[in-house]
């Protein structure tokens, strides 16, 4: 049975397959979740971590599985791969969204405030504008990528895996990380080139 025909199981409410997937994907999803938390260097408690497992999970398999099933195995990306890169995007959401706030009004060690230590570069407000349309270009063109080129682009780029370090993680050779690496930057490029701008990596 591949896995299309799995997930379809699951989406009908077959409970044999339900049971299938907890007990077959279970370990990969929670572990996805603590490697994502560790490679932030966030000490998070263990609790903390089953929650955000236990809320994954639930959120996967409600409303008759619709999160999952937008599943589609296009270019030959397993479930694992696809639920690696969900588990991931899921508990980058959660940091941000639990990102500890600091006040600019709060106190130094001298005495001082923040206001007075982060410096003002007096930005124009056109080249302001012109960063930011550049930013939501750059996100337009990431969602092009297809699942497995934005895993990559985040374990590298945001992440700063070496290439060396990516062959690993995803068992490939050196020649098929350079090949990855180079088509993304020029699918990266062409798209922020036909939105008039210039891209440097």
């Amino acid at each position: 049975m591949d896995e299309l025909e799995f997930v379809q199981r699951c989406v009908n409410g077959d409970r044999a397959a339900l049971e299938e997937f907890l007990e077959r994907y279970s370990r990969l999803i929670y572990n996805y979740i603590h490697s994502t938390l560790r490679l932030e260097g966030r000490v998070i408690a263990d609790d903390v971590v089953a929650e955000l497992f236990q809320e994954l999970f639930c959120l996967l398999i409600k409303d008759n599985c619709y999160k999952l099933s937008t599943f589609k195995g296009k270019n030959g990306c397993s479930l694992a791969s696809w639920l690696r890169q969900v588990a991931i995007n899921f508990t980058i959401d959660y940091l941000r969204k639990n990102k500890t706030l600091v006040s600019l009004d709060e106190e130094t060690e001298d005495g001082g405030d923040l206001k007075e230590v982060i410096p003002d570069d007096d930005i124009s407000i056109r080249d302001l504008l012109s960063h930011k349309e550049k930013i939501v270009s750059l996100y337009e063109c990431i969602e092009i990528l297809e699942l497995d080129e934005k895993y990559f682009l985040e374990l590298h780029f945001n992440r700063g895996l070496k290439l060396e370090e990516l062959r690993l993680l995803l068992n490939l050779s050196r020649g098929a990380i350079d090949m990855q690496k180079s088509r993304i930057i020029h699918k990266l490029r062409d798209c922020f080139r036909s939105k008039g701008f210039a891209l440097d990596l």
